[in-house]
């Protein structure tokens, strides 16, 4: 497996947010490729339930969710069960390494992946390998550098400049929408159709769930494992962040924007750059 450091990790309040993803409202962008009976991987799918849906919409098509850690595939797993997908399956698996043959799916899907990797161009290289000739690549990734909220927040001024710290630290890209094309293009990629949405965090109660996620991240997740390890903050100062999101989050005044990047590329060979 990669040892790329995944800049969240796992915990219950990072897994739990992924967990509200669905394939309307992080993947729009791919819906009107998804045809019944299509082959379809999801790489990086974490709680799994985007490819769940990526499974009801494909069905009788296979899909094929991959994740590196073992404890989220069974979570995904029990997903599959509960809504009856029986042309779902999940397992553990290497973005750089796909256990999978070449030419071997119709669709290749990841999201929010590239911006944890200290190689983000091998990665889509390793994708566009296991895609069919003629089939689709799609991809998309969110950019912190790109974010923006109101009202004006110190903390949280002070949590985007630690996140790009810790981010960095690991050799990853925090701002990796603005260069995903770049990336794509790197790759070998061909007919690529870039395009940009947004998640937006402002009406009841998505507003404060996002804030009391991000508090809840700052103050027992990874993120604050790698902040304190590394003398980036102290735990105070964590505390100061966990509360200013939580402030505004219950500010009625309260907005957050994601901008997210996002790729299309049909696979024309099997060729690769």
């Amino acid at each position: 497996m990669s040892e790329d450091v995944y800049s969240h990790g796992h915990h219950e309040s990072v897994v739990k947010s992924h967990a509200l993803r669905t394939a309307g409202n992080s993947a729009a962008y791919l819906m009107p490729h998804l045809l019944p009976g299509s082959t379809v991987l999801d790489v990086g799918s974490g709680p799994g339930s985007i490819t769940a849906d990526f499974a009801e919409i494909v069905a009788p098509g296979q899909v094929t969710g991959v994740d590196r850690e073992a404890d989220v595939v069974a979570h995904a797993k029990e997903l599959a069960a509960s809504r009856g997908l029986d042309n779902l399956t999940f397992q553990t698996g290497d973005i750089y390494n796909l256990d999978f043959a070449d030419d071997t799916f119709d669709i290749v899907h990841a999201h929010q992946i590239l911006h944890h990797l200290t190689d983000p161009v091998s990665a889509l290289r390793e994708i566009r390998r296991v895609t069919k000739p003629g089939g689709i690549v799609a991809v998309r990734e969110g950019d912190y550098g790109a974010m923006r909220w109101f009202p004006e927040a110190a903390a949280l001024d002070e949590w985007m400049d630690l996140y790009q710290k810790i981010a960095r630290g690991n050799g990853a890209e925090p701002n990796a929408g603005r260069r995903l094309l770049s990336w794509a293009n790197q790759a070998g990629f061909s007919a690529i159709v870039p395009s940009a949405t947004t998640w937006v965090y402002a009406a009841e109660p998505e507003r404060p769930q996002f804030a009391e996620s991000w508090a809840e991240r700052i103050l027992h997740s990874s993120f604050a494992t790698q902040a304190l390890e590394r003398g980036l903050a102290d735990g105070r100062e964590l505390q100061r962040m966990a509360d200013g999101f939580r402030m505004w989050g219950s500010d009625p005044d309260g907005w957050f924007v994601m901008i997210h990047a996002e790729i299309l590329a049909r696979v024309d060979s099997r060729h690769l750059a």
